[in-house]
């Protein structure tokens, strides 16, 4: 064989390796993009709620069809902040201490210290692009004019911000501070204050007035994400094309929908067969298509995994009306659309509704299109799934309740989490197996919008048949302040069955205290926790005698 003909064999060969390679890679180092909507339900999703739902989800079915669907999936609490906490820390939100001072809404301090390890700070460790566009909502700390703390009237919006995303590992990121009906309504790039923030505004639901940028339009901000994480890609591929040694990224794409303010862009007005809030929800659909579209156009499809998941369950007070009204998702139940799927309670609360969330992904060469996995999943899984699929040493004080669902990805069947701490904002719950435990009465919200129960009703009542007060926590374990469910032969939470199972909830409660004590719910060295932490969280006027 001459030495031209070699060569050319050579080039050959090299040509079809670089053919497969994005298949190769997808097996290695791939990008990871990572969607999160805000207060999707698991019955807002066509390929999750099935009957119960009423909304065309297109694309997020089609990520469906295309990879795997999780059924048990959970947030680790059933409102924003600590969920999120969760998922960027692979560490339960009770565990932190108190958050830095903050203002009100956006304006809130950083809920843990710039030292924290993140998901940010992890990818870059392992030599991933970092990018981070969307809502934030973990806090930050801004330029004040007066030196104290942050607040609608004293911050300097001609001023960095000193802290935020770029400081937890983000290379890149334009985010909003807090969710689109929390002021201050203006982007913020890498620390800089984008347009000019001199008027006030507020929007439908909560009408919360307060400091916006003059060119904020509340019904342009998921373009405006979409455009971001578009150009964010982009750039990406370019640098990856030219690059003997391509280095991966991670992209976070934090949507503001179907939270309320409900402000569909005007192409999805009218859209929807249930109303304005449905508008939304397909809006919110279509980012996930955009999203997709905009790795394929870049050529990087093959080599990207995508998860798109929700951070808890819907808020009743949203629907059809703009005005946030108590439990108007009950009206659109009525007419055949079940936010919740077929789980009960909503956001804030402690029952499935508020926690099971809907959660796909696709891998292309790895993960097989058109599975489902039943396997027990929390989203402060990730940090540990994505360390593992970056190949990325997480060292044992990092991530202590994270634990990786790389093996279900490649075999569906496997099972995950022998447990799962999941939580109202006031009760805990605690999943083993098929066996959900609430520590306290009632449905485990409160305050305007609560899932009945009331927490604070269903305590009274509680005591009443007690008959007493009780005197410590060790009294607080008697079944009357407890709930047991078997969530495979009663789903939707309506049966307790805590009396009749003393030893399955006694050996429940005492494998969440065990997790509470050493710090971590994965094996390793006990840690310490940032606070004191009980397992139950009554109320003050419990103690009252």
């Amino acid at each position: 064989m001459t030495l031209t003909r070699y060569a050319t064999i050579s080039i050959l060969v090299a040509f079809v390796c670089a053919m497969h390679l994005p298949n190769s890679l997808a097996a290695e180092r791939p990008n990871i993009v990572f969607i999160l909507a805000d207060d999707l339900g698991y019955g807002d999703v066509k390929a999750f709620g099935g009957d119960k739902c009423n909304v065309d989800t297109p694309h997020f079915d089609q990520l469906c069809a295309e990879g795997m669907k999780f059924t048990d999936a959970h947030v680790t609490d059933s409102v924003c902040v600590p969920s999120r906490t969760s998922i960027m820390t692979g560490r339960y939100a009770f565990r932190f201490g108190k958050a830095e001072p903050g203002g009100p809404w956006g304006f809130t301090g950083l809920r843990f210290p710039a030292s924290q390890h993140t998901l940010g700070a992890m990818f870059r460790s392992g030599g991933y692009t970092t990018g981070y566009v969307g809502k934030w909502h973990l806090g930050t700390r801004m330029t004040t004019r007066d030196g104290k703390v942050q607040g609608p009237e004293n911050t300097d919006f001609t001023q960095p911000i000193q802290i935020g995303p770029s400081d937890y590992g983000f290379d890149e990121c334009f985010f909003l501070p807090g969710s689109l009906d929390m002021f201050p309504y203006a982007y913020i790039r890498g620390k800089q204050w984008q347009g000019r923030i001199t008027t006030q505004k507020g929007w439908s639901a909560f009408n919360r007035v307060g400091p916006a940028a003059e060119d904020f339009v509340d019904t342009e901000v998921l373009s405006r994400f979409c455009n971001e994480a578009g150009s964010f890609i982009q750039t990406q591929a370019r640098l990856q094309s030219q690059a003997t040694s391509p280095e991966p990224f991670f992209l976070f794409v934090a949507l503001t929908a179907p939270h309320t303010p409900t402000s569909p862009e005007a192409d999805f007005k009218g859209k929807s067969r249930i109303g304005i809030y449905g508008d939304f929800v397909m809006n919110a659909d279509a980012c996930i298509g955009r999203i997709r579209k905009q790795l394929g156009d870049a050529g990087l499809a093959e080599n990207t995994v995508v998860m798109v998941a929700s951070d808890h369950g819907p808020g009743h007070y949203s629907g059809r009306r703009l005005q946030a009204t108590a439990n108007q998702m009950q009206e659109m139940e009525k007419d055949g659309h079940f936010s919740a799927g077929p789980w009960r309670g909503y956001k804030f609360s402690a029952f499935e509704g508020g926690l099971r969330i809907p959660f796909a992904t696709v891998w292309p060469g790895v993960v097989k299109p058109g599975s489902v996995s039943h396997a027990l999943i929390g989203l402060n899984d990730l940090m540990a799934t994505w360390a593992d699929i970056a190949k990325i040493e997480l060292s044992s004080k990092q991530a202590p309740d994270s634990s990786s669902f790389l093996n279900v990805l490649k075999q569906p069947e496997q099972p995950h989490r022998r447990n799962l701490v999941i939580r109202g904002t006031r009760s805990d719950a605690f999943r083993e197996g098929d066996w959900k435990l609430i520590l306290g009465p009632g449905s485990g919200s409160s305050g305007q919008f609560f899932t009945e129960p009331k927490s604070e009703d269903a305590w009274k009542e509680a005591i009443a048949v007690f008959g007493r007060n009780p005197a410590n926590h060790k009294e607080l374990e008697d079944p009357i302040f407890v709930q047991l469910y078997n969530l495979r032969n009663d789903p939707a939470e309506t049966t307790d069955v805590a009396a009749n199972n003393l030893n399955q909830m006694k050996k429940m409660l005492a494998d969440y205290q065990e997790i509470i004590r050493n710090g971590r719910s994965t094996p390793g060295a006990p840690l310490s926790n940032d606070r004191n932490v009980k397992a139950f969280r009554p109320p003050a006027f419990v103690w009252k005698k």
